[in-house]
């Protein structure tokens, strides 16, 4: 007698078999995530304000911008979609700074005494410089030696020193711009007197840097 043999199916490989069981439970369970785009929608603000933070930690000379990709939140590759280099993205947080000075000169600018002007645009240019320290370095730092390569720079940078300029001319038409050159280096000194804490250790005690410049203004200008 002649037994028919039933065909016997290969059973799957048991962990092969789990492994696609979770994997198709786990599918189900865990949503697709979209994937999120390179930057977020201000993108170059956002690098312009992360610039100014790690500038005022760690100084013009300890900056790149892989830190400052980094503050932003973004990818290291994300600022050269705006700025080609570092070198580019700090003339433009130097410009900035430039243009609030400037904007801060032509406010006082507008006392009608020439005298007075130029006291309170000495003492603003130095209150405008301990508030920003770390701008301040950079604004004058050896970036302003290539402001050529940098038009918008160069523009913020003249338009702050006419501010000067004009109001020494305004109260000397003769001497005007001997006394700009003059009122501005004594303002740029004492700036970087003050933030460099010089004043602190003199047998000569300075107690209000706001008064001292004021009273050096006045030396100046024969008052």
């Amino acid at each position: 007698m002649e037994v028919k043999k039933t065909p016997i199916k290969k059973a799957k490989p048991a962990v092969q078999s789990t492994v696609k069981s979770a994997a198709k439970a786990t599918a189900k369970r865990v949503p697709k995530i979209a994937p999120k785009p390179y930057h977020h929608g201000n993108l170059r603000e956002s690098l312009l304000a992360a610039a100014d933070a790690v500038l005022a930690e760690r100084g013009a000379q300890g900056i790149t911008l892989r830190d400052v990709a980094k503050a932003a939140g973004v990818s290291h590759a994300a600022p050269y979609h705006h700025f080609a280099s570092l070198n580019e993205l700090l003339a433009v947080v130097a410009e900035r700074a430039f243009t609030t000075l400037g904007d801060a000169l032509e406010q006082v600018s507008a006392e009608p005494d020439t005298g007075e002007r130029l006291l309170k645009i000495n003492g603003t240019y130095v209150a405008c410089a301990r508030a920003q320290p770390a701008q301040f370095r950079l604004m004058f730092g050896p970036l302003l030696t290539h402001k050529a390569e940098h038009p918008a720079l160069k523009a913020a940078a003249e338009r702050a020193f006419g501010c000067v300029l004009a109001a020494a001319c305004a109260h000397d038409p003769k001497n005007g711009p001997v006394l700009a050159l003059t009122g501005w280096s004594l303002a740029h000194g004492l700036s970087n007197l003050l933030i460099d804490g010089a004043l602190e250790d003199l047998p000569v005690k300075v107690e209000n840097p706001e008064a001292l410049a004021r009273q050096l203004a006045l030396r100046a200008l024969g008052l």
